[in-house]
């Protein structure tokens, strides 16, 4: 039976062969037309490449388990991926802008467009079912990784669209400025995307909490326990770590309850919990809930 990081690593390997077959074809269709916006295209690919090669090496390192130095794990190694991808794709659009810039001024006619077109939209459908396969195992799985790559593979989808209507647009006008405007737009749509993934990662890292309807759950959970039992709960404080989260809070119980009674619901409570929220790692801390200085702790800082 595979474990689950082999599986991840499994859908990052088909992005690096994604990457490298859409490289490829996108590169003959800059070499066989000449067009700046299929170059910008081709140069998109070469960061995907580097992306899922990034992405690869990052679910592995998150996939490590705890050790002496990392008692948490490493599961926010999947935060650097994201960020580092976000980086690649604002230098691919400098690359772009490099090489449209100058079209702007002396546009260059387009050879071949009928093989560039072909062979572009070849390469776009083998993003297209690597984005989808990426995406829906990165939401499944809770992997930022295979989500943001499979989003990013999305943009190139799109992105490739938008190139080969430029090259159909200056085959129906004659109009040659297209391709390089196009070229322009294309590198403006892809800054876009990869300051939308570093600002997701500089999120994770921060210690962001858990979805807000997951916190939601929770307090409905503490809601029902509380009216069941007479107990109270406070302090909550929750962080997402890629595909783990960390729950903390204080469960306050009757100074009566014995130590194993306490303990024997706040287990049914961790464990609840656990099935509402996949990969949660919870911490609990129980006190008398008539006692004062159970109240006064409530503070990250005490």
């Amino acid at each position: 039976m595979p474990t689950a990081s082999t599986s991840l690593k499994r859908y990052a390997w088909l992005s690096v062969a994604a990457a490298l077959a859409t490289m490829g074809l996108k590169t003959l269709a800059w070499w066989l037309t000449g067009s700046v916006g299929l170059l910008s295209d081709a140069l998109e690919s070469l960061v995907n490449l580097a992306a899922a090669l990034i992405a690869l090496w990052m679910l592995h390192l998150a996939a490590l388990p705890p050790d002496k130095a990392h008692p948490y794990g490493l599961s926010k190694a999947e935060y650097f991926s994201a960020g580092i991808e976000g980086g690649l794709i604002i230098l691919a659009a400098a690359g772009i802008l490099a090489s449209a810039l100058p079209r702007l001024v002396a546009p260059q006619p387009i050879e071949m467009p009928g093989w560039g077109m072909a062979i572009s939209l070849c390469a776009t459908g083998i993003n297209l079912a690597a984005a989808l396969v990426l995406i829906r195992a990165g939401k499944a799985n809770r992997s930022i990784t295979l989500e943001a790559d499979g989003k990013h593979l999305m943009t190139d989808v799109w992105t490739s669209v938008g190139v080969v209507a430029g090259v159909a647009l200056v085959l129906a006008t004659g109009w040659l400025i297209l391709d390089p405007l196009v070229a322009l737009a294309v590198a403006v749509h892809i800054i876009w995307a990869g300051v939308a993934l570093m600002r997701r990662s500089v999120s994770g890292l921060l210690d962001a909490a858990i979805p807000q309807a997951d916190h939601d759950e929770i307090i409905k959970l503490f809601a029902e326990y509380s009216r069941r039992y007479g107990v109270s709960f406070h302090a909550l404080r929750t962080r997402r770590a890629a595909s783990r989260s960390f729950i903390s809070f204080h469960f306050l119980v009757p100074d009566a309850w014995t130590v194993a009674q306490a303990h024997r619901l706040c287990e049914e409570i961790e464990e609840r919990i656990r099935e509402l929220i996949d990969g949660s790692t919870i911490d609990t801390h129980i006190e008398p809930i008539s006692d004062p200085a159970s109240y006064d702790d409530q503070g990250l800082d005490r």
